[in-house]
């Protein structure tokens, strides 16, 4: 049974989510503070996190970085705001997917039963993959250009490191969401959009001119050897 851990100062909301998860079949552990959180993490084996944005005292996204120091445990945030920059700088401090309130049930445990599924997978043995200066060891999860290392989250990594499994291949929206993702059927999501944003200021020379990770006009991306 995977342990879900909502981090929620709302009581109501907090109380809805705990029976939507639990009716899902999810054992289910509540925090009212991100430190609480933080103590729930260290002291028992969570599978996925649920964490809100506006919590009292420290906010979701410090409270993500202190997660991230200490534990790859998969991070769904939770906000009620629709502006992409809050959205990106949650994924920035490290959370794999967000989901905005009011959200659809059905479309909550989607996300959960992917970011499980996805977590508990093995990731097999592979090569490193070398596209021009840029070196990508799926082993280690690291990524240097020109030698020097470069710092990407989980999902960054798992992202690029996909498309570069097959360089030239053009992958779809939907096929990242299912192949980085786990999802197997959600509505459209901008979430594709702003991982490969942010995985091109990081992994790009120049951000505006990429060559690595390159866009598809309406077909989606592609890594170009």
């Amino acid at each position: 049974m995977a342990r879900i851990l909502i981090v929620e100062d709302d009581d109501r909301i907090r109380e809805t989510t705990r029976i939507l998860l639990e009716d899902e079949g999810y054992a289910v552990d509540e925090a009212l503070t991100g430190e609480e959180g933080l103590a729930l993490i260290g002291e028992s084996t969570i599978d996925c996190v649920l964490l809100d944005l506006l919590l009292p005292g420290r906010d979701g996204f410090d409270i993500c970085r202190s997660i991230r120091k200490a534990s790859q445990v998969p991070v769904i945030m939770v906000t009620a705001r629709t502006d992409t920059y809050d959205v990106v700088a949650g994924l920035e401090a490290g959370a794999d997917d967000y989901v905005t309130k009011p959200f659809e049930p059905k479309e909550l445990a989607a996300r959960i039963r992917a970011q499980v599924r996805r977590s508990r997978a093995r990731q097999p043995d592979a090569e490193p993959v070398q596209i021009r200066d840029l070196c990508i060891n799926p082993i280690d999860g690291t990524v240097h250009r020109a030698g020097e290392e470069l710092f990407l989250t989980r999902t960054e990594f798992k992202l690029l490191s996909t498309m570069a499994a097959h360089p030239g291949r053009i992958f779809s929206r939907e096929d990242l969401l299912t192949e980085v993702w786990g999802y197997d059927e959600l509505p459209e999501s901008k979430i594709v959009d702003m991982h490969v944003h942010r995985l091109r200021l990081k992994v790009e020379p120049d951000p505006g001119r990429p060559k690595y990770v390159m866009t598809v006009r309406g077909r989606g991306y592609r890594v170009s050897r």
